[in-house]
């Protein structure tokens, strides 16, 4: 497989992946929760690697997601106390821990090829710069693997807690009462979603992959009516703005995961200004035969009491 094909490959298989849980954070209305754990996942890859001393080593992953979903606990446990309201909790809890990432790799890991900038924006094609061979024969980027691993295990899990989710999704309460345990549920969720944040680090960084995780959704909340059609139209919308970003990425010379976030700002603009262009059609339309009506029935009074 050739490097061309196998970073954009990995550019649709990350984007598939980071999508799938992004249609519940769009519907839960909490996108920025998912930028707050970007940020806060920085602590637990330098304390996964401190322990192994190996960047390749799983337990990167599983402390960076751990590291993520203090940011969900701390957050949701600052907002049960009352005193604060909002997104004040995420705002006090991420910024803490991605500072203390910060401190860690400028002090611990300063002859470690693990920077800041690296973290924050990633690099897909340097993520698929290293290939997968298996009895000579080259399968494509290792990274692709992973993602690809990433991928299955949130579409499975997706589709095992589909009831739960949902219901704890559309109304928390009412899911408690039916003893659907939406905390458990939603805690597990979030944690699967730091996992997927986590993975996507090479990839996409901190602050690109909020954009593959939310924007992708957000479309297709647009354009749909039901959670099936939303989730079919979101894993679309994730692949076809995947191979238009690369493209344009490649064409430019420029940073592929940018160019995604980019394509997938300009698909979600079109969609918007479309749908307002027709909602706004409608409400003429309507006016226009409201207006009729009025007059026929003015006319048709005068003339019953011409009559």
């Amino acid at each position: 497989m050739s490097l061309v094909v196998g970073t954009a490959a990995l550019a649709v298989v990350t984007a598939l992946a980071c999508c799938l849980p992004g249609v519940f954070v769009v519907l839960r209305r909490s996108s920025m929760l998912v930028d707050a754990i970007g940020h806060a996942v920085l602590p637990g890859i330098v304390v996964g690697y401190l322990l192994t001393r190996d960047l390749d080593s799983p337990v990167l992953i599983i402390g960076a997601a751990l590291a993520g979903l203090v940011v969900v606990l701390g957050a949701h446990w600052l907002s049960r106390t009352g005193l604060l309201t909002g997104d004040s909790p995420q705002a006090l809890v991420f910024p803490a821990l991605f500072s203390i990432g910060v401190i860690l790799v400028s002090t611990r890991l300063a002859n470690v090829h693990l920077d800041t900038h690296a973290v924050l924006v990633g690099d897909l094609n340097l993520a698929a710069w290293d290939q997968l061979r298996v009895a000579g024969a080259d399968l494509g980027p290792s990274y692709l693997a992973v993602m690809l691993g990433v991928l299955v295990v949130n579409a499975l899990a997706l589709w095992l807690l589909h009831p739960r989710l949902t219901a704890a999704t559309i109304d928390h309460e009412h899911a408690s009462c039916l003893g659907l345990r939406p905390t458990a549920v939603g805690t597990l969720f979030m944690f699967l979603l730091s996992l997927t944040v986590t993975a996507a680090f090479n990839a996409a960084g901190a602050i690109l992959v909020a954009a593959l995780v939310v924007v992708p959704p957000a479309t297709g909340y647009l354009l749909s009516t039901t959670l099936r059609a939303m989730v079919a139209l979101t894993a679309i919308i994730a692949a076809l703005g995947a191979l238009a970003g690369f493209a344009v990425a490649y064409a430019l010379d420029a940073a592929t995961s940018a160019g995604m976030a980019v394509l997938y700002g300009l698909m979600f603009l079109l969609v918007l200004t479309v749908r307002n262009m027709r909602r706004r059609r409608r409400r003429g339309a309507a006016r226009s035969c409201y207006g009729v009506s009025e007059v026929r029935g003015r006319v048709g009074a005068g003339r019953g009491v011409g009559g």
